[in-house]
């Protein structure tokens, strides 16, 4: 039996692509409505509750995690009983923004400017080396745009500064990209690594709105590069399991932007565009099972469903479209579903998302 951390949909379609290898699943969630638990055995408790820690690890083969805010010191114990997998090592990492760029700098891979920012001083000193327009941004928490904010001024920097705290702070510079493109990666108990065409995200309000997959126009170069970064930080993390990496494509080069230690929403469209899903590597690779191709099928959308639920007939009306719908209560803002789009060439893919976005409810912005 599989432990995971967590109760959400990442965790519940792990779950669903669990199942059909023949295994079973137990979710650790502090709420009671975690929508995993419509589909696999919810045990309601804190990630800081070692008496609810113990109940959840009791029986289980190995633990992993479906979302990179479990407090480390829980991973941390229950790897004393149990494997986890990715390492608590890579939820150290990912946790802190400052931790995360300055480790793939240490790597060799490229990133924006950087400073950190804990006052005034810090922060006129981080202005003075990054420049402006810059981001500053929480090193901790944080996610869908939350927790930053776009500074073109001193004075709207000092003004942010006090709203995000005025301290534990990081400061980045902002980047005039072409566009943001992802990386999945998985890597196995054995070392064996498989990576995923790159894909190409566009966002709003600061939360995904839609991926395309493989990211059009993406050189083989542009992949090559993109997997070898992804490898440097498998192998010193001594990773097992998907790791997303977000990156600023700005011409042929790719500068790193984060991290997910876990399968990610830019990768939804493996469910049905790849020859095998994220989610099914991700637990081909904890169990030490052999990798399953990461070949695309085709040519993939993934439209992310963000406070609303459209007419599922007019959805299902678009050839090609597969509804995933997750079981939680909608509220604005939040990812409630997904659908997948998936066509043999790009323009017929272009038709069905031109198709999607005439859905009562749906507003896609289907061309750049």
């Amino acid at each position: 039996m599989i432990g995971i951390l967590g109760g959400g949909q990442l965790g519940r379609m792990l779950a669903l692509a669990g199942y059909p290898l023949g295994l079973s699943f137990r979710f650790l969630d502090p709420s009671p409505e975690a929508c995993a638990g419509q589909v696999g055995a919810l045990l309601v408790g804190g990630f800081l509750d070692e008496k609810a820690l113990s109940r959840f690890a009791e029986g289980l083969d190995l633990i992993t995690y479906e979302f990179e805010n479990v407090p480390v010191e829980a991973a941390r114990l229950l790897a004393e009983r149990l494997p986890v997998y990715p390492p608590p090592l890579a939820l150290e990492v990912a946790q802190d923004r400052l931790r995360e760029k300055a480790f793939f700098q240490g790597l060799g891979v490229p990133t924006p400017p950087f400073y950190p920012v804990d006052g005034l001083r810090d922060l006129e000193e981080a202005l003075g080396r990054v420049g402006l327009p810059a981001l500053l941004k929480t090193r901790r928490g944080g996610y869908d745009g939350k927790g930053q904010a776009l500074v073109r001024t001193p004075e709207e920097a000092e003004k942010a500064l006090r709203a995000l705290g005025g301290k534990g702070l990081i400061l980045e510079g902002f980047v005039p990209f072409d566009r943001e493109v992802s990386l999945l990666a998985v890597r196995g108990r054995a070392g064996e690594v498989a990576f995923y065409p790159l894909v190409e995200n566009r966002h709003r309000e600061g939360i995904l709105r839609l991926s395309l997959a493989p990211a059009p126009g993406a050189s083989p170069e542009l992949q090559k590069k993109a997997e070898g970064y992804a490898r440097r930080a498998l192998e010193a993390l001594d990773y097992v399991g998907v790791l997303a990496l977000e990156f600023f494509q700005v011409g042929e080069e790719l500068l790193f932007n984060e991290m997910a230690p876990r399968v990610h929403n830019s990768g939804h469209w493996t469910i049905e565009g790849a020859e095998t899903s994220q989610f099914e590597n991700h637990l081909r690779a904890l169990l030490g099972l052999p990798l399953g191709s990461t070949a695309p099928r085709g040519h993939s959308a993934m439209v992310n469903l963000i406070g609303l639920k459209p007419p599922f007939p007019e959805v299902l009306k678009v050839e090609g479209a597969h509804l995933h719908w997750y079981g939680k209560a909608v509220r604005p803002g939040r990812k409630v579903g997904h659908i997948t789009l998936r066509r043999d060439t790009p323009e017929a893919l272009q038709e069905g998302l031109e198709a999607l976005s005439r859905v009562p409810g749906l507003s896609l912005e289907v061309r750049r």
